[in-house]
This record gives C-alpha cells, structure tokens and sequence, in this order.
C-alpha cells in the first residue's frame, strides 16, 4: 500500500464521526487522507448500533431535547453542547442522511413519507428514526459508499495509526521542542506489509471510537481498545471524564457471546423480569422499565446478585410475532440462532461495556488542547453526555461533531495559514516476532481487572487491587512493545493498557457517585 507523504486533512477512524469529517472537509475542496484499521466498514460501533438517531417530532420545542440530555447526564451535561446538538442535528440528519446519503430509514404507516418515530427510555416523546433495528449498519454502509468514491479522498483500510506526530516527540530536530504543541500528522501501519511510514497533514481529526474491548464483557467490536485516547494521551492532550463508561443493561447471555439487545426492545413494551417473570424496575426508578441506562444497568446487576442468577430476563413475548420479525429482524436472527424465539419465551440478557461519555476534550468544532488536532465521535468528550449517555444520542453526535471537525479543519487549510512541518525522524524497525499468547494472556489481565474491579459497582479496595495489577501490567507490556516487531495487535495492546489505566485513575479520583461511576463506598 502507498500512502500519501502528506494531505491537508488526516482523518483516523471510518466510522460516522469520521466518515462526516472526511466528506465535510472534501466537499470544502481539501485532500482527505482517511485512514480505517478494518478492512471495510463492518468493524466500526457505527456499524453495530440498533436502536436509531434522534430526528424530531412533529412541532417539537427544541428545548424539550435539551432538557432530556441535562437530565439523563446526571448534572454533568454541557448545556451548550446539548443545545448545538438539538439545533443542527435534526437538520443535518435530514440534509446528509436522508437527502444526501439516501439512508433508508423506515417509514411511518400513515402513507405520509416521513420516517417513523420511536421512543427510547429517557427520552420525552418518540423522536427517534430507525432502520429497522440496524440503524447504524445502515447509516455506516451508506456513508462509506459515498466517501470511498469521493474524488478528493483517499481511503487507506487494513491500515493502524501508530502515533500522532509531533515535533517535541519525533523531530529530527533536536530544538524543535521548543515549537508550540501541535499535531502534524500520524505514523501510519501497513498491516498486510508491516510497513510504517509518517503521513504529515495540516490538520488532523481523530475519530477512532471507544473503549469497551478493555471490559471482558462488552458490545463493541475488537477495534474499540482506545487507540485515539491513548496517542492523544502520548501526545500532551487533556483527557476528561474516563470514569463515566455506560454499561448497556441489555444484552443477550448465550454461549455464543454478548449481542446487543436494543433500548427500542424496552421502548416498544419489552419488561425487564426475574426468572419467576417477576417485574422489579419500579423497585429501582419512577419510571420502572424505561429507566436511564446506568440505573437499569445496576438494577439487573442487582438483582442477580440477590437471585444467584447468572442473567435476568427481557420479555416482549405480547407482541404478535410478525410484528417482532418486522420491527427487530437483526435481534430475532440472533436469538434464533441461539435457540430463543424472543416471541415465545423471555430473552436473558446482562449488562454489558457499551459506550464512554467521556475521551479527548474538544471545543463546538472539534478542536483538541493540541492546535491541529481535532476529536470526533466517542473518541472525544464534547460534554454532551456528562455523566451518562442519554439513548440514540451518539450517533447524532457524531454527525454533529464531525461534520464540524472537518468544516472547522476545511476552513483552517483554506485559510492558507502556513505550516511548516518538521523532519519526522523514520520508523525504528525491531525484528523480535510478538508472542501471541503473551498478547492474548496480558489482554485476559486487562479485561477480567477492569470487569471485576472498575465496572459497574466500584469500591477503593477494589480499584486500589486494579491499580496494583494494571501498574504492573503497564511495564511489562512497555517493555514488551519496544523489542518486538510491530502489528496492529501489538499496538492495541499498547493502547488498551493505557486507556485501562486512565479509566482507572479518573474513577479512583472521583469520590461521588454520579451517573456512571458508581461507587459502593
């Protein structure tokens, strides 16, 4: 694979954030270099999401949207960035989604041609647009098809960011440490030659998704290990809010792993029920099943624990089953094809790693503390989604934010403010080959410390035994790294560590119980 000595935007990641931030800031005239670790766009969280994007209903005050956000985040919520959000999402879902991308969400029965509305918990009213319940498989394929024949963009897949660059770090220049901190680009991975090279940009957008495989239960694909936090991190940038990762409440439990079961499953009627088909949520919230994520999370967890069971149950079975083959085809394949028929019986289902609230602190376009580098989709921290995350709000964040990040970078480059880029100093090659069973074993370590010590109910004794374990962990994999030759599953590796730990620290910093992070202590 060649790549590009240089390019005028950098984007790091192919999900919607940065699917978003490409087409923006090629439509604005810039070379895009787009860089996606997968070999296509099936390994993205964009790809996996089900439940919709939060459109508008009809005459709906756009404060009611605002309200709902502040509520759901637990005090934590930036209103600014909720109100951006309510303001130009809607329109930009219509602009880009529908009209643009052609995304073929369902439609309302009414003949109208409007997309049908549905309600997920937390929210007020039924805004929320759907396809089906393969939302973001829909919107991801859509998208990608678009930007890959995009002229002004080059797509580099099978390819893994290695570091971001800059001149204190890998100058050739020894007083270059001295520039003022800025990006100027990413080391970049060949995975099939095992090649790295420097891809020098004038701006760079990072938009790498997040951090549930550092869970040993989790919802999000193998990339999602924190690549983006972790090189923002190497690179000098502020990173807030780790300790806030959501937890999904609802996930099948069978033996052939953790599939996501959809808030729309308990938005359309579904009753969360202990193997005696007992309800308990009005036990935990006011608003029983349609409580916020983290509060139905804790309540399954709960229950489990004071049962001995290994699951609780999601029950929906009212519902004609034509209905349920229509409405949630995705989520009916995968029970059938561990033997539940979601129409007949209760589905199990445990809560699982789903979604970090906080990352990479940006501003309303994106930018990082590090001039030149911009953050999009889960990898940053707008301050949307404070303490927790309301539903079917981070697809429209990263429409938002992205769309954003790649004007703001468009506008940057156009403006012909000059960049004068460093020597980057060649990769330094080692020739050690990676054992793969050191990498499996240390990935075991990280995820079964972060499942049992910093998930859902965290405790000092229990985050003093993770700090011990991952510290440990840290100089081991350090040293690991730096002899042996490199591959993506190394370099993830060298980022889950590093994400793990962050989380852990800012969890063990936070002395309150507040959305998320829930302390027993």
């Amino acid at each position: 694979m060649n790549f590009p000595e240089q390019t005028d935007v950098l984007v790091l990641g192919g999900g919607l954030a940065g699917l978003s931030a490409a087409w923006e800031a090629a439509r604005r005239g810039c070379s895009v270099t787009l860089v996606v670790r997968a070999a296509g766009p099936s390994e993205s969280n964009t790809y996996h999401a089900q439940g919709g994007i939060i459109y508008r209903a009809p005459g709906e005050d756009r404060e009611l949207l605002v309200d709902d956000i502040l509520t759901a985040g637990a005090g934590l919520s930036s209103r600014a960035a909720a109100s951006e959000l309510s303001y130009e999402g809607p329109d930009l879902v219509r602009k880009v989604l529908i009209e643009e991308m052609q995304v073929p969400f369902d439609l309302a029965p009414d003949g109208s041609g409007d997309p049908h509305l549905t309600r997920e918990a937390g929210h007020s009213l039924a805004r929320i647009i759907h396809c089906k319940d393969q939302t973001g498989k829909a919107i991801e394929l859509a998208c990608f098809e678009r930007v890959r024949s995009h002229p002004k963009i080059t797509l580099l897949t099978g390819a893994t960011a290695v570091d971001l660059l800059t001149a204190a770090h890998h100058s050739l220049e020894p007083t270059d440490v001295y520039r003022p901190l800025a990006c100027e680009g990413a080391y970049v991975l060949d995975q099939k030659s095992g090649k790295i090279a420097p891809i020098l940009a004038r701006e760079t957008i990072l938009a790498t998704g997040g951090v549930g495989g550092v869970f040993l239960h989790t919802t999000n694909p193998d990339g999602a290990r924190g690549d983006g936090i972790a090189m923002a991190w190497r690179a000098g940038a502020r990173i807030i809010n780790m300790q806030y990762v959501q937890f999904h409440p609802t996930a099948l439990y069978a033996p052939g792993g953790r599939f996501l079961i959809s808030e729309t499953v308990r938005g359309e009627g579904g009753r969360l029920v202990d193997r005696h088909g007992n309800e308990f949520m009005q036990r935990f919230h006011a608003d029983g099943v349609l409580a916020p994520r983290d509060v139905a999370a804790r309540a399954i967890y709960q229950v489990m624990l004071e049962s001995g069971d290994p699951c609780a149950y999601l029950d929906i079975t009212h519902r004609k089953p034509e209905e349920l083959r229509e409405r949630f085809p995705g989520i009916y394949a995968a029970c059938m094809e561990q033997g539940i028929d979601m129409a007949r019986e209760p589905i199990p289902v445990v809560p699982v790693a789903h979604y970090s609230c906080g990352g990479v602190v940006v501003d309303g376009d994106g930018r990082t503390t590090i001039d030149r580098l911009r953050a999009a989709g889960e990898v940053a921290c707008t301050g949307l989604h404070g303490a927790n995350r309301l539903a079917s709000t981070s697809l429209l964040e990263c429409l938002v934010w992205g769309t954003r990040a790649g004007a703001g970078a468009a506008e940057r480059v156009r403006s012909g403010a000059g960049v004068e880029f460093p020597r980057i100093a060649p990769w330094q090659y080692e020739t050690e080959p990676a054992d793969p069973a050191l990498i499996a074993q240390d990935w075991l370590t990280i995820k079964q410390t972060m499942w049992n010590y910093v998930g859902l109910i965290r405790s000092e004794k229990r985050m003093n035994r993770a700090w011990r374990v991952l510290s440990e962990l840290d100089l081991e994999i350090d040293r690991f790294y730096h002899k042996c030759e490199i591959s993506d599953a190394m370099i993830g590796l060298r980022n889950g560590i590093v994400t793990a730990r962050l989380i852990l620290e800012q969890a063990r910093q936070c002395m309150e119980s507040r959305g998320c992070h829930y302390r027993a202590d």
